[in-house]
């Protein structure tokens, strides 16, 4: 909670720094992309938030053309696993998804979380505007002097690339794969963790 409260407490900081609060077409779509270790977690969390239209599992931030999952997993492609979130500004920020992304991994861990170790499980902001990368920028510096976590953050920010989008059975995984050993075991407390900590901002 202490976490949480800190965390939020920044954000709004940053959020009035980056002039946050401008008028939007509400049919204005902006994209976030973001990985925190394995793409099926980050897609069952994000897809919930009111705000959030579309969220895509696939892959970015590598040197091979057209990657496949089985290239990904040998960690050679230089691809992180990303979610690409569609969003509308005016129901929700970026601020806002960035609050939940630092909420719902470990930004200290090099190229792992949890049992998902390599560089396809980093954590990783691609940003799509130089306000998203101040954003991001701004506020590791600021999480870090405030000593959020016992170590520093390693996240990337870096531009976006081009997004491949990863295997039809990839996407929308956690809510038809509910039975799966990962998804019991790793998804599924993840998610309701994270529901209980953003109840007044998941979709009715």
């Amino acid at each position: 909670m202490k976490l949480k409260l800190l965390i939020i407490g920044l954000l709004l900081s940053i959020a009035v720094q980056a002039n946050q609060a401008k008028k939007m077409d509400k049919n204005n779509k902006e994209t976030a992309t973001l990985g925190s270790g394995c793409f099926w977690c980050t897609e069952a969390i994000f897809q919930e938030l009111e705000g959030v239209e579309k969220v895509e599992s696939g892959y970015m931030g590598g040197q091979t053309l057209n990657p496949t999952y089985k290239d990904i997993c040998t960690g050679e492609t230089g691809h992180a696993e990303v979610c690409q979130i569609t969003f509308n500004p005016e129901v929700i920020s970026f601020t806002d998804l960035l609050e939940v992304f630092w909420l719902v991994h470990n930004p200290t861990t090099l190229n792992r979380q949890g049992a998902d170790v390599g560089t396809q499980y980093r954590s990783v902001i691609f940003y799509h505007s130089e306000e998203q990368k101040q954003i991001a920028e701004n506020l590791i510096i600021e999480l870090d002097k405030a000593g959020a976590w016992d170590d520093p953050i390693v996240t990337e920010v870096t531009a976006a690339e081009k997004f491949y989008k990863a295997e039809n059975y990839h996407q929308n995984y956690f809510n038809q794969n509910k039975s799966q050993p990962y998804c019991s075991f790793v998804i599924k407390p993840k998610q309701e963790k994270f529901r209980k900590a953003f109840k007044n901002k998941l979709k009715k």
